[in-house]
């Protein structure tokens, strides 16, 4: 099972050939999650337009893969944007990587080794963008 927080685009619904019905969450990316059970689907609704944490698998059956909704929490104002402002750091110190380790390595770095080097920047482009303002050493 994985876990993402994403952005709840729309939530439809879709009568199937059996008569069940199908349940499709559309993140803002527009990556598709489905679920057939309604406590699920009403979650999902609940939380359109707003930030959810989601929980999901994939099955794959033949030649698709599918993925499936377990769960859906609607996420606080303020969890929503801590975990964006951590997206957005981490991205920014993945994009900085080149810069931190000093150019383009000619060997691969060990992961444990470039978590250290991009940790602290990354807490650094989060305690900006949050306005905190930094520790001063003199």
């Amino acid at each position: 099972m994985a876990e993402a927080v994403v952005t709840v685009a729309e939530v439809k619904a879709f009568k199937t050939q059996s008569g069940n019905t199908r349940f499709v969450l559309r993140d803002d990316e527009g990556r598709e999650y489905t679920t057939f059970r309604e406590q699920i689907a009403r979650d999902a609704l609940a939380a359109e337009g707003r930030r959810a944490r989601i929980s999901f698998h994939e099955q794959k059956r033949g030649s698709f893969t599918n993925v499936y909704l377990d769960r859906v929490q609607v996420l606080e104002e303020a969890e929503a944007e801590s975990s964006a402002v951590e997206e957005v750091a981490w991205k920014t110190a993945v994009d900085a990587a080149p810069w931190l380790l000093g150019g383009e390595p000619e060997e691969a770095v060990p992961p444990e080794e470039l978590f250290e080097r991009l940790q602290p920047f990354k807490e650094r482009v989060a305690d900006d963008i949050r306005g905190e303002p930094e520790d001063e050493t003199d």
